[in-house]
């Protein structure tokens, strides 16, 4: 098998939030920590960010080690005790919301695609949008 990272870069679908690790300095925490749980948004959700939004995401390290963080959860978690809970505390520190809704799963508002992508040291779980931080928003 591989790590979080190698997974991601393998799969293809991830290379804007590969970038996005990578320019945090978070590939050390994607290929050697674990057990984490991502939710890894893919280019297409990127991709639906307003004009401008990826490169001014990148140009903030302290903004984008806190975007890469708020998708990660500091333990292994597949889908079945994923759903079970109703709140997520990430790495970055505040919660991710777990619903459903009319039989969809979603961690705040982006739609889980896919589960359970198996790696060394965690799980993938697939996210169609970015799931911003609370401060973000603000």
């Amino acid at each position: 098998m591989a790590s979080l990272l190698d997974i991601l870069i393998e799969d293809g679908r991830f290379n804007t939030f590969v970038s996005a690790i990578q320019a945090s300095n978070l590939t050390d925490t994607f290929n050697q920590l674990g057990p984490l749980t991502v939710f890894a948004p893919t280019d297409d959700a990127f991709a639906g960010l307003p004009e401008g939004a990826v490169d001014t995401i990148m140009a903030d390290i302290q903004g984008l080690t806190a975007l890469v963080t708020y998708h990660i959860v500091p333990e292994r978690l597949p889908a079945e005790r994923m759903m079970a809970r109703e709140r997520l505390k990430t790495m970055q520190g505040d919660d991710l919301k777990v619903r459903r809704i009319e039989g969809v799963a979603y961690v705040n508002d982006a739609q889980i695609t896919a589960t359970d992508l198996e790696a060394d040291n965690g799980l993938i779980h697939v996210v169609d949008a970015v799931i911003l931080p609370p401060q973000a928003l603000t």
